[in-house]
């Protein structure tokens, strides 16, 4: 017997050629739906460790050290200044006023010094005619004394004054 053909081959294409385009229908709204990897979103980035006073913040240096290495050298500053200005600040009221009396009583003590007349005219004699008879202070007599001897003055037993309570 000879090869028979089945006589409904256009129906057997014609549904082949349905379930091929139903078949490539499904194929590309699947793929659409199949994410591109370059378009998929990434994961958060990773969130910092907490700064604790452990933290290396710079050189090697944790936090704490660097807090105290600058609180130190600002301490150091300010006690410079202190030092340098004498800036203090009064505690209370009474301090204060203590301060500002003692500048008063520094001003007029000032003041009168001002009013005050030389030492030479102080120690004139008044009524006397001529500045030979004026009084010597003790410091013109000493000098007068250290440029008369060069040398000090020696002291003889005769002129020591004896205490008259182990003499007795």
């Amino acid at each position: 017997m000879a090869a028979a053909w089945p006589t409904h081959l256009p129906l057997v294409l014609g549904l082949l050629g349905l379930v091929a385009a139903l078949l490539s229908h499904y194929i590309r709204s699947v793929a659409s739906q199949v994410p591109d990897p370059e378009l998929l979103p990434t994961p958060p980035p990773k969130k910092p460790d907490p700064v604790t006073s452990e933290t290396v913040v710079f050189w090697g240096l944790r936090l704490w050290q660097v807090v105290g290495i600058f609180s130190m050298f600002i301490l150091a500053i300010v006690i410079l200044l202190c030092c340098i200005f004498k800036c203090r600040i009064p505690r209370t009221k009474k301090e204060i006023e203590a301060r500002h009396a003692m500048r008063l009583a520094a001003k007029t003590y000032a003041n009168t010094l001002e009013t005050v007349p030389p030492l030479n005219e102080l120690t004139e004699i008044p009524g006397a005619a001529s500045s030979d008879s004026a009084l010597q202070t003790v410091s013109e007599h000493v000098q007068a004394r250290s440029v008369s001897s060069s040398q000090l003055p020696v002291v003889r037993e005769e002129e020591e004054v004896t205490n008259p309570i182990l003499t007795s």
